[in-house]
């Protein structure tokens, strides 16, 4: 009886524990709703915006970077590829550039 006892607390204890762990973020993390309000600066918030203006997509990125951060991964030009995959391409962006990469949107939304 006393085996069971300590085999069911140590399976609640890591089923408790385990959530925990596997839901937190890296501190230096950018959550989806910054890239959303980078993109709302931006781009008016148009995920699948092309202007011509030689930049793309929702968070305005070239087609050469985009190309060199592996985006071509997911679609030939950011407009073309989801939200998501633009935000997985942006965050390898700013890992190398920093905020840097959004100048002027990235010092209005205070995440300089």
């Amino acid at each position: 009886m006393r085996m069971r006892t300590l085999a069911s607390a140590a399976a609640l204890t890591a089923a408790t524990i385990v959530p925990i762990v596997a839901t937190a973020a890296p501190s230096s993390a950018v959550t989806a709703h910054t890239w959303q309000r980078l993109a709302n600066c931006e781009s008016s918030g148009r995920w699948h915006v092309n202007t011509g203006n030689g930049y793309y997509g929702g968070l305005q990125i070239s087609a050469g970077t985009w190309r060199a951060y592996g985006g071509r991964h997911f679609a030939s030009l950011p407009h073309r590829a989801s939200k998501h995959q633009q935000i997985k391409i942006a965050n390898r962006i700013k890992a190398h550039q920093g905020w840097g990469a959004w100048p002027a949107c990235s010092a209005r939304i205070g995440v300089r």
